[in-house]
């Protein structure tokens, strides 16, 4: 079952503010295993990797170690490399150079196939090697996994920025009436539903909630927009970037993206701005958008102390599985408690996640599709960390009038 040799690890896809803390959990792990001899890094994951740039993580302090789960972003840097032929047979000659034994791969589902196909090199060639994905994603649209480390915390990111969005638009609605918050996400609506997790009362922002897991319905949203507005309250109102009409097709189209990745991915954006417009022609009402951009995923103050916890753990799973015998599988987060909330770690196939998507439940969007239920609250609200910080909220008693 021992296998000798070393280890290299790489972040890849978009950073998260935990997947340092997945990182540490590898170094440290890996230290307690006696048939581990050594940890490389890939720096810029497997772009790097192809150009030799690696890093002994064996030379770094532990005072740095131990500091890399409060460190947002990709501490080892990141990629998004799509493998072709040639740069297997380059990856076989660097594992045999550097005695690489095993592999770890901190991404989501272009990294698990990434991993998939590396594993599957090794074992054409000969070259005994143990491959194991780490779960990493703000998108939280991998399968087989109960939620992916990132997303805790980019929950919590916009959780605190949509309620504070709405601490603005009740002081100045009768001014700028609308706001708009706009989150990141392709296909899954996961991160935009966790603005839900800004209300303290039920009548709290945000009002509306769309994800793209429903078909965009202009007249629909326009009278969701008409009706809140007229409670005299300002609305504020979360959407995905990547909400699409009734043809499958973006809100916003891909002749705004710029650039596409090597796996094709084309950068999304600009709903905020278009539904502005559309409120302003349609309904005479002005309004205003937000839009954090990429600085949500990877906002270290915003840390759930949970997505921390979790992001080190499935990395020490990892290490842990391999040194087993375990290879060509994904560190899974499995719910075995929800009060009190409790996780512990499985397994998934590399291949098998590498080819699904997992969008936002049924059960967890609203029959009318402009908000979240009851059951997403009850999932998602662990994930964060605890309770966002309290507010005051006046009671603005008013005085008799004297003229």
């Amino acid at each position: 079952m021992a296998l000798d040799g070393n280890a290299i690890v790489g972040q890849s896809g978009g950073p998260t503010a935990v997947i340092n803390a997945s990182l540490a959990g590898v170094i440290e792990e890996s230290e307690r295993h006696s048939e581990i001899k050594g940890v490389y890094g890939a720096i810029n994951g497997v772009e790097g990797l192809l150009q030799e740039n690696i890093a002994d993580l064996g030379s770094e302090s532990d005072d740095t170690i131990s500091l890399l789960p409060n460190t947002p972003s990709a501490a080892l840097g990141s990629c998004r490399k799509k493998l072709s032929g040639e740069d297997f047979v380059r990856l076989l000659q660097i594992f045999k150079a550097y005695n690489i034994r095993y592999w770890f791969y901190i991404g989501g589902n272009d990294s698990a196939d990434t991993s998939h196909k590396v594993g599957l090199l090794a074992e054409e060639a000969g070259w005994e090697m143990r491959v194991v994905g780490i779960p990493k994603t703000v998108d939280n649209d991998l399968a087989y996994t109960d939620h992916c480390p990132g997303y805790g915390s980019v929950a919590r990111f916009n959780a605190l920025a949509t309620r504070d969005a709405g601490r603005d638009t009740a002081a100045m609605h009768t001014v700028d009436t609308v706001k708009i918050v706009e989150t990141m996400g392709r296909n899954a609506g996961w991160i935009t539903a966790a603005t839900a997790l800004a209300r303290d009362e039920p009548a709290d922002p945000p009002h509306l909630i769309y994800l793209p897991e429903r078909v965009f319905d202009r007249e629909a949203f326009l009278a969701d927009v008409k009706r809140e507005v007229d409670k005299g309250r300002g609305c504020v109102i979360a959407v995905c970037e990547g909400l699409r009409d009734a043809e499958g097709e973006p809100l916003v189209s891909f002749k705004h993206a710029v650039g596409t990745d090597s796996f094709g991915h084309k950068q999304l954006g600009g709903v905020g701005d278009y539904l502005v417009s559309l409120i302003a022609e349609e309904l005479g009402i002005k309004a205003r958008f937000d839009k954090a951009g990429t600085i949500q995923r990877a906002f270290g103050l915003a840390q759930s102390e949970v997505d921390v916890a979790e992001a080190k753990m499935v990395g020490e799973a990892a290490v842990r599985r391999a040194c087993d015998g375990v290879s060509d599988k994904m560190i899974t987060l499995e719910r075995v408690s929800q009060d009190p909330y409790r996780c512990e770690t499985g397994l998934a196939p590399l291949e098998e996640v590498a080819n699904a998507e997992r969008p936002v439940p049924d059960e967890f969007i609203s029959a009318d599709g402009n908000d979240v239920t009851a059951a997403f609250i009850d999932y998602a609200r662990p994930l964060i960390g605890g309770p966002l910080p309290p507010y005051a909220r006046l009671q603005l008693n008013r005085a008799p009038k004297k003229t």
